[in-house]
């Protein structure tokens, strides 16, 4: 039902270190579960680490990254449980990334907007859940606006592009992301994404 989805904040001496070695934590994590982790064991393993993505947003209230990847993590967990289970958790990962998107919409490059779009898309439309392709599209195009050649927002509009049937434009987007520059620290979700670009493009090829 829902594809896995995937620092900036106040430079306020010590919490800031602190916020940004926990939100490091966090990715890096959910790139140990999402990429190298059997399926059988992801819910679980997400489970818990929703827990502390919660711990780090209730510690930081005002920081957009910490919602973020609260937002991720809660996304990625629904997608690997399924089912009706998991309509709570895309309503609770829908109400953190706007509340980052309150904070600070540009948090993370655009980020936020990443996945909400992605979120939108991907989820069932009423009465079941809150989908809708054309929100999906704006929330996704505002990403694109903020981070034009960053992985994650290229690989997230040409999937939308290839469930709206645009082959040639999704192409585009796919080959875009390919070519996006490596983010320090994130070698394994950057490796991950790379692998679900080939993917994509053999799809449509």
């Amino acid at each position: 039902m829902i594809k896995q989805l995937a620092i900036t904040a106040a430079l306020w001496g010590l919490g800031f270190v602190v916020q940004a070695a926990d939100l490091t934590e966090l990715q890096q994590r959910w790139a140990q579960i999402h990429y190298e982790t059997p399926e059988t064991q992801q819910p679980k393993a997400y489970a818990l680490l929703a827990d502390e993505a919660r711990q780090l947003t209730q510690a930081n209230p005002h920081s957009a990254p910490a919602y973020i990847w609260q937002g991720i993590i809660l996304s990625s967990w629904a997608g690997a449980e399924g089912g009706l289970d998991a309509l709570g958790k895309v309503k609770e990962a829908r109400a953190s990334l706007e509340r980052a998107l309150e904070l600070e919409e540009n948090a993370l490059q655009g980020s936020a907007y990443t996945s909400l779009g992605a979120l939108y898309y991907q989820v069932p439309g009423w009465p079941i859940s809150f989908g809708d392709d054309t929100k999906a599209a704006e929330l996704l195009q505002r990403a694109l606006a903020i981070n034009p050649d960053g992985i994650d927002s290229n690989y997230f509009w040409a999937d939308y592009l290839i469930n709206q049937k645009r082959y040639a434009e999704a192409k585009n987007a796919l080959l875009k992301a390919q070519a996006a520059p490596a983010r320090p620290g994130r070698e394994l979700a950057d490796k991950g994404r790379q692998q679900e670009i080939r993917t994509l493009l053999a799809k449509i090829e």
